[in-house]
């Protein structure tokens, strides 16, 4: 093998041009395809993020009527509409929140230990609802307890005040251990609104942002609930297999209660899912585009390349045959070409990935580049060399002796 690297760096060296193509090429592809491929398996974890909920049995649905209520009269309505609707049977559990994964609406308070927001201070994604919340949603509490119905307050006497005062609040795991590193979050006192202590009662395990890419990295996707009657969105939780019929059944109780009143929309939580991510389900098939059609155009330009060389360099094959090379050196030959040139634009394209990178990781917040995508970038492209360049080193090994001298 090292008896034809000599006469392979000669004949680069006569084909600068050509060969600093198939670099450049192949450089720009290792750059490109490794940081688009870190950028699927990016949308691909958004994906697969668990919302803590029980998805498939939960549906979202939002009332309109045709003049607003009077704050001081909206906790009553609910409370009346809710009793209404926990009466029908097939529903699980039912409750109003203020906002719900896959929403389009994002409420977040700051979180600290001590009184005015001094210390240490927690940004989380601020639900208010009543004690049916962690039932409607199937999120388990791993530590302390559930509101109960007398903690509930309502929403529009609890902010009517200068001071507001909150008695009791549950968090995720995530915001107990970002409050409390190594301890346990129950029975801590925290501060969400001024001077005004509330005692943490129960730590829940899976409750995400409504924005669930908030919910990954560290320290990201630190959540509560506080015990509050007002306005929302009514979700509703129902028995598997009935959730498209409790949908009618609810809309039907809550639009015959007040005439005056429509069910504006009606979702499915897996439908709200499928809709949050599209976007990101699109730029993964988008970037697989790009990736496929790179490489399909680098392996073009082997085999292009490759095959040129091979006309080119027919009687130095004849005579390198009738002086005794087999087909095997006459294919390694080519194989070794294609090989140094591939390693060059790949150590030139590594370096350019790991730079494209940072760039993205500075303009766009994304994570760091893995170090694993590096030697895996190389050795899909080193293989893809080998691939491409087969078929004309194999058509130059079968040429016939006589035939390519005299050519």
């Amino acid at each position: 093998m090292m008896k034809d690297l000599f006469p392979i760096l000669s004949t680069l060296r006569r084909h600068k041009i050509a060969a600093g193509l198939i670099v450049l090429e192949v450089a720009l592809t290792c750059a490109i395809v490794t940081n688009a491929l870190h950028l699927i398996q990016t949308r691909v974890d958004a994906l697969q993020t668990d919302s803590g909920m029980a998805e498939s049995e939960i549906a979202v649905l939002t009332l309109r009527g045709s003049k607003p209520l009077a704050p001081e009269r909206v906790a009553t309505v609910i409370g009346e509409d809710l009793a209404r609707l926990r009466a029908l049977p097939g529903l699980k559990s039912v409750t109003v929140v203020n906002q719900i994964a896959y929403g389009n609406n994002s409420n977040n308070s700051g979180v600290s230990l001590e009184p005015d927001s001094k210390g240490l201070r927690v940004s989380a994604a601020q639900y208010a609802s009543d004690d049916h919340m962690l039932a409607t949603f199937g999120v388990r509490l791993v530590e302390g307890r559930n509101f109960t119905a007398e903690e509930v307050l309502d929403n529009f006497k609890v902010f009517s005040v200068a001071e507001p005062k909150i008695g009791q609040l549950i968090v995720n795991k995530i915001m107990a251990e970002r409050l409390f590193p190594g301890q346990s979050a129950v029975g801590k006192t925290v501060y969400v609104f001024g001077n005004s202590p509330s005692t943490i009662i129960g730590v829940v395990d899976t409750l995400t942002h409504t924005q669930l890419h908030r919910a990954r990295g560290n320290g990201a996707g630190a959540a509560m609930i506080l015990p509050l009657r007002g306005g929302g969105s009514y979700v509703i939780r129902a028995e598997p297999g009935q959730l498209n019929q409790q949908i009618k059944a609810v809309t039907a109780a809550l639009e015959s209660a007040d005439p005056s009143r429509v069910v504006t929309e009606a979702r499915t939580l897996t439908e709200m899912r499928t809709r949050f991510y599209a976007q990101d389900r699109a730029m993964a098939w988008l970037m697989g585009g790009v990736c496929v059609a790179l490489l399909l155009v680098t392996a073009m330009g082997i085999v292009g390349l490759a095959s040129f060389w091979v006309q080119q360099r027919t009687r130095m094959i004849g005579t390198r045959r009738a002086l005794g090379a087999t087909e095997q050196q006459i294919r390694r030959y080519f194989q070794l070409e294609n090989l140094l040139l591939t390693t060059t634009g790949i150590l030139i394209g590594t370096a350019g990935a790991v730079g494209l990178g940072q760039l993205l990781m500075q303009s766009y917040e994304l994570p760091r580049l893995p170090w694993a995508y590096l030697p895996a970038g190389a050795l899909s492209l080193w293989l893809l060399g080998q691939v491409a360049v087969w078929v004309p080193a194999r058509r130059a090994a079968r040429l016939s002796p006589v035939a390519a001298l005299r050519s």
